[in-house]
């Protein structure tokens, strides 16, 4: 097989950049409605409870997380950029249709609608990176597509809530789901449609691909799931429960929610890009790329866990550091904990796994809202939700030291 023509160091760059700017778009469109759903207005507009409120910040999720193998699936098959396309278009009209909602029922069906289309985003993304950047330089460029999950709720917030304030809850989706398609222009002027040669240029000569069965059995993809979840379900709380906690619980104004909202994920998304970067460097001189990954992130999860301190105090000041300080703590794992995945798992299987580990990735989406929203309901305090947080963070530091293993990393069979 003739080989692939190497793209030039400035243009993988600028598809990185085009991919953050594609999840910034994708993490705006879907935290906006914990924002909406902060509102006074529009809860009653739509009559809704606490567990409505959980509901509808779960409906998006449960599209997302379970389509993640199938779209794992469909860019492992056709490639990047044509099912990317056709995913960006369909979720940015859904987003925009909100706007046209007057029912929860309708409010559910498009944030159902809205997964569907953003499925493709992460499974996509990483598989295009993995074929694209050698290994020790694979944990910055993650570390920049990932600044985008956080930039976009970070963002996302702040932008929902003016728009909100200066004219209405409608007026917001709509700009926000149809300003963003003219992020297609670039997109379709510079990508190349060019992963799957690049997969069949670096197989290994007499090696078949992994079989699915023998992936599942393997400890570290089950020690990545739990630590996947675990992560996730931190992070999940704070783009569909952290709005309204600043409102309902500190008692801050809609802008200075939008602001700290704005904080916690503008730091997770400097630290993120940082510790890719600082990984990466360790890496090329030498270092045990599996051991450098897993002590980033574990140390992540250590200082996320800080955010019950912030939880347990009276004090707004201590409250409010605690939650930037936590969230940009994680950071430290972001890039890693996802580029620890392409380093273990074999490249012709990548878009399965990262759809496997995103689905892990999106049930706390599931998860948090609905179980945040009935611990809040029963005990009538958000205590009991920071408490769970603390819990799963603790399984997923469990996780990466027991299960996420070099020894346990599934091999191609030769033939």
């Amino acid at each position: 097989m003739s080989p692939v023509p190497a793209a030039s160091n400035s243009h993988r760059w600028w598809i990185v950049a085009l991919l953050s700017l594609g999840v910034i778009i994708a993490y705006v469109d879907r935290s906006n409605i914990s924002v909406a759903l902060a509102v006074p207005d529009f809860r009653e507009l739509f009559n809704l409870t606490d567990r409505d409120r959980g509901t509808l910040n779960s409906a998006f999720f449960w599209s997302y997380a379970f389509l993640q193998i199938p779209a794992g699936w469909l860019v492992d098959r056709y490639g990047v950029k044509t099912p990317y396309t056709i995913g960006f278009i369909f979720w940015s009209l859904v987003s925009a249709g909100t706007a046209m909602a007057n029912s929860f029922s309708q409010l559910f069906a498009l944030r159902f609608l809205l997964g569907v289309g953003e499925s493709v985003v992460t499974p996509a993304s990483l598989r295009w990176i993995r074929f694209h950047f050698a290994e020790k330089e694979r944990g910055f460029a993650v570390g920049v597509y990932m600044t985008g999950t956080k930039i976009g709720p970070a963002i996302g917030a702040p932008i929902a809530a003016w728009l909100i304030a200066k004219y209405d809850w409608r007026i917001m989706f709509l700009v926000l789901g149809l300003g963003c398609l003219l992020w297609l222009i670039p997109w379709t002027t510079l990508m190349r449609n060019d992963d799957r040669e690049r997969e069949q240029a670096e197989k290994k000569p007499n090696a078949a691909a992994v079989p699915f069965g023998r992936l599942m059995a393997s400890p570290v993809i089950w020690g990545t799931i739990i630590g996947t979840f675990s992560y996730m379900y931190f992070v999940y709380f704070c783009m569909t429960w952290m709005p309204a906690y600043f409102v309902e619980r500190r008692g801050l104004s809609l802008n200075s929610m939008g602001l700290y909202t704005f904080f916690s994920f503008a730091g997770m998304a400097t630290m993120s890009a940082v510790a890719g970067y600082a990984a990466d460097r360790i890496i090329a001189r030498g270092a045990n790329a599996v051991s450098v990954r897993k002590a980033f992130t574990i140390a992540g999860f250590v200082m996320a866990s800080t955010e019950v301190f912030g939880s347990l105090s009276d004090s707004v000041p201590v409250a409010l550091f605690f939650a930037v300080f936590s969230l940009t703590g994680l950071g430290l794992a972001t890039a890693n904990y996802w580029a620890l995945t392409q380093t273990l798992i074999p490249g012709g299987a990548i878009g399965r796994i990262v759809g496997i580990q995103n689905c892990a990735a999106n049930l706390p989406g599931i998860v948090a809202p609905i179980l945040t929203g009935w611990l809040k309901e029963k005990t009538g305090s958000y205590e009991a939700p920071m408490h769970a947080i603390w819990v799963f963070l603790f399984l997923g530091i469990a996780a990466y030291l027991l299960l996420v293993r070099e020894k346990y990393a599934p091999k191609e069979i030769p033939v």
